[in-house]
């Protein structure tokens, strides 16, 4: 993969999208912008769809990623929630395509467990953790917001390192010897 190149996250939602723009730079991500599209105003589901189209069509026109990271839908007891959601994130899919855009999808315990180190971390602490390794200064309004930056974070993390030498060790002193560059 290129070193230089910007990743655009997306955490898909039927009213409210979360996204989260990062530079990667040689060697270390910076952070570029994140944000949520509220569609809770537009009462209409197919509108929404449309909404979430144009919205990912207008962030990549502006921003210019080179890569799509979105996070997975996830099994949940509601089945017409989890079409809904699918069909938002296959709008922001969509968007991807039509530019031609590659698409990388990550499933949220993947995402939790990159930017964590604990695959059932709350939304809280994987935003704090976001906003230290990022070093922001920005609270985001919405946690989908520092989801949509988790999602981008995790797909630099999948495909530029730090990659860690496979150890039985699993302590923190390990992880922080292994990934200096992770810790501020």
């Amino acid at each position: 993969m290129a070193q230089n190149r910007v990743i655009l996250g997306i955490d898909p939602g039927s009213q409210i999208m979360g996204y989260g723009v990062i530079e990667v730079v040689p060697k270390s991500p910076k952070f570029i912008t994140m944000g949520v599209v509220d569609l809770r105003k537009e009462k209409d589901h197919f509108l929404r769809i449309r909404q979430i189209f144009i919205e990912v069509t207008g962030l990549i026109e502006h921003y210019r990623p080179d890569e799509l990271a979105i996070e997975a839908p996830f099994y949940g007891k509601n089945i017409q929630s989890m079409l809904k959601l699918g069909r938002a994130q296959g709008s922001a899919i969509a968007a991807a395509l039509n530019r031609n855009m590659p698409i990388f999808e990550y499933a949220p315990r993947k995402v939790k467990l990159a930017i964590t180190g604990k695959g059932a971390a709350s939304k809280e602490q994987v935003a704090a953790l976001l906003m230290n390794i990022l070093n922001t200064g920005i609270k985001p309004e919405f946690y989908d917001a520092s989801d949509g930056l988790a999602v981008a974070l995790c797909h630099y993390y999948q495909t530029s390192g730090p990659v860690v030498a496979k150890s039985s060790s699993k302590s923190w002193e390990s992880f922080v010897k292994s990934n200096p560059e992770r810790i501020k």
